[in-house]
């Protein structure tokens, strides 16, 4: 005869609500059972983190502005004018200034030269300035301030 540990629930019906809580990885159980409930709470484990495919993110601690490890699949870019585009080089929000009150960084007409700082990426509440990685005048910013921007997403043409 099984032992009643708690109202009408005895310690084999406990037994499997456990095995069950453990074997479907559920945090928590609750069964009632007339005027009684019991509530069974499990180890549940956080998912473990996403890591990106290959060649998405650049390593991590890499310098800010990094250009991304090459490879994987990288998504088609949008037609653009002709002339070198400037690419998205993480998943993120872009930002054409520093802050809401600053000046953009850079605009149309501008002439810029390799390592100027020419927009912002925020990825997970991390801002990434992103430098230019050659000499040229800005023709079209192909973002507005504030979009989301995908890798390999050209964000700039410069001539």
């Amino acid at each position: 005869m099984s032992e009643k540990i708690y109202g009408q629930f005895d310690l084999e019906t406990i037994e499997k609500l456990a095995d069950i809580i453990n074997e479907k990885e559920l945090s928590e159980l609750t069964i009632t059972d007339g005027g009684k409930t019991i509530t069974l709470k499990g180890k549940r484990t956080p998912p473990p983190p996403y890591t990106p495919p290959m060649g998405m993110m650049p390593p991590m601690g890499a310098p800010i502005g990094m250009p991304p490890v090459q490879g994987g699949d990288t998504p088609a870019p949008a037609p653009a004018a002709p002339g070198k585009e400037v690419k998205a080089p993480i998943v993120g929000t872009f930002y054409s200034a520093p802050s809401p009150d600053s000046k953009p960084f850079v605009s149309v007409g501008d002439r810029v030269k390799k390592g100027d700082i020419i927009f912002i990426i925020e990825s997970m509440k991390v801002m990434s300035e992103v430098p230019c990685e050659l000499d040229g005048v800005v023709k079209e910013i192909c973002v507005n301030n504030g979009d989301a921007v995908e890798y390999g997403q050209t964000v700039m043409i410069l001539e």
